[in-house]
């Protein structure tokens, strides 16, 4: 599904000098290549503070510890999505109130979330699943409307930006009172092992957090607040401050792979290729609002399984996320859910199918698998 090795190949150097800086100075923990990553991926994004920690579990986790949400606290966020983003809610002893989400982007539906907002409800945590912006601009105007916190799910979006209502274009995970982010390997921006970040413009809110990633101290064995051990290593520093310089870049040979899958796909009745919006109703080369962390597919009318099994019988990778709801996970069953309330979600399980998306994906590769494809709907 990504090419990890192709891609080190291409700035390998960089890479091992941005390490090596690290080995000869042994600062291997919060050191300063972990302050530089942060400054930099500030000025990239345009935030006023980054906060990097762990993982990205962590980062939604700590986010959710700094806006002091208590148990039995609702909090909403979208159904079809992966286990970490209603994970935390449940760790924290919070309600997790999951909603359906939009047909054509996978992201969390507005109208869902105005039916499940109560008295109780403290927090959204819109997910931008697969590369593009949930609609930001209802969101905020929910949280103003209740009063309530908006907690970007940034772990598949970085990079991405949103045209808001004003006509401005503001990057994802910057909208909201506070957003997460992964540096899974995987991830548009990854590291080379687990890595996260909290992003906020709000300076207490960020004082608040930079004591709870590193086990409340402000101050060297002073805990003022109830915290958690979960920092960003600085080799893991050193490999994201030198992929960072070139992640516009990589976002940019997505969505021209994008736009290939999508030519090869057009008016295929049995197809259903993604659907961008804001401003974007066309992946084109000055598009910006998605960043395809997944290329995924509806398959309607075929087998969507039995593709999957004839792509990885021709060794090509895919994967189906997700397979199942969260609101059906034995961990998270709920007698408040009616399956009514499900019904994109119920249906996108059983047609979505994502298709390889990297950095190193070239025309040859890009054909095979879409005449794998058509040629396989066609004939079953």
């Amino acid at each position: 599904m990504v090419d990890l090795k192709g891609q080190y190949a291409e700035i390998k150097k960089e890479v091992n000098d941005s390490i090596q800086e690290v080995l000869e100075t042994t600062a291997f923990v919060n050191g300063p290549k972990v302050h530089e990553f942060q400054k930099n991926l500030e000025n990239y994004l345009g935030v006023k503070h980054v906060i990097p920690c762990a993982n990205g579990t962590d980062a939604l986790q700590i986010a959710m510890m700094g806006l002091g949400l208590k148990p039995g606290d609702e909090v909403i966020t979208a159904d079809f999505t992966f286990a970490a983003t209603v994970e935390v809610i449940a760790l924290l002893n919070l309600t997790p109130v999951l909603v359906d989400v939009d047909p054509e982007t996978f992201n969390i539906d507005i109208d869902a979330v105005k039916k499940a907002i109560t008295p109780k409800t403290k927090a959204i945590v819109p997910v931008h699943l697969f590369g593009q912006c949930a609609n930001m601009d209802a969101l905020m105007a929910l949280a103003k409307e209740h009063n309530l916190y908006i907690i970007e799910d940034n772990a598949q979006g970085i990079g991405a930006k949103y045209k808001n209502s004003k006509g401005e274009k503001v990057m994802s995970g910057t909208i909201g009172h506070v957003a997460s982010t992964s540096f899974f390997p995987s991830k548009n921006l990854g590291c080379y092992g687990d890595g996260g970040a909290i992003f906020t413009n709000d300076d207490d809110l960020a004082h608040i957090i930079r004591g709870i990633v590193n086990h409340g101290m402000y101050k060297r064995y002073h805990h003022d607040v109830v915290g958690v051990n979960s920092r960003l290593d600085s080799i893991q520093a050193a490999v994201l401050d030198a992929k960072l310089p070139h992640l516009d870049s990589y976002n940019n040979k997505r969505r021209n792979a994008a736009k290939k899958y999508n030519k090869a796909f057009t008016n295929h009745p049995k197809i259903t290729t993604p659907k961008t919006v804001n401003g974007c109703d066309d992946i084109c080369d000055a598009c910006d609002c998605h960043v395809f962390h997944q290329y995924t597919l509806k398959i309607k009318n075929a087998d969507r399984d039995a593709l999957a099994k004839h792509l990885n019988d021709n060794g090509i990778p895919c994967g189906v996320y997700y397979p199942i709801p969260l609101h059906k996970q034995k961990a998270y069953l709920d007698s408040r859910y009616k399956e009514e309330d499900f019904v994109v979600t119920n249906q996108l399980v059983k047609e979505v199918i994502s298709l390889p998306m990297h950095t190193e994906l070239d025309d040859e590769q890009i054909d095979f698998i879409t005449n794998t494809i058509i040629n396989f709907i066609d004939n079953n």
